[in-house]
């Protein structure tokens, strides 16, 4: 089971890893809904090294973003539910609109997103690429989206 820490926190169990030869995975997004979806792309992301850090949106990012009605789980209850999965070993939250400045303060081995974010629009992408990690696209699974929930969900 995986732990919720602060970014400092987290810091120090990066340097930790590293020292003993882990290969250190970062993704990031507001996983807002838990779903199939979710769950399928953070075990591939752990797959692809040793340690998976997932940097979830705060509440007040997630607003800004999404719109006044999300989160519909506050950050606590999101990150609670993530470190629960035994593909994931740490969960931080940021408060900007990108997880740039915890990107370039961790400098992941590798960097991972949803395959619906373009290459030039990867948040951390040069900071990543330019010590020596690398960025890998994840194909998204049809048919699951938290906004596509949310919206059966209001038809009821």
């Amino acid at each position: 089971m995986g732990q919720v820490v602060s970014q400092d926190e987290l810091i120090l169990h990066v340097e930790r890893a590293r020292c003993n030869g882990r290969r250190v995975v970062f993704t990031n997004g507001c996983f807002d809904l838990l779903h199939p979806g979710h769950i399928r792309c953070l075990e591939q992301a752990r797959a692809l090294g040793d340690l998976l850090i997932v940097a979830i949106n705060s509440d007040t990012s997630v607003r800004r973003m999404k719109g006044t009605g999300r989160p519909v789980m506050p950050q606590e209850e999101r990150a609670e539910v993530l470190a629960a999965m035994a593909a994931v070993d740490y969960v931080t939250v940021f408060e900007e609109d990108t997880p740039q400045q915890i990107i370039a303060r961790l400098l992941p081995d590798v960097l991972v997103k949803g395959g619906d974010w373009g290459p030039d629009q990867i948040v951390g992408r040069a900071e990543v690429e330019a010590a020596g990690g690398r960025v890998v696209s994840i194909r998204l699974e049809p048919g699951f989206s938290t906004t596509g929930i949310l919206e059966r969900i209001r038809k009821v």
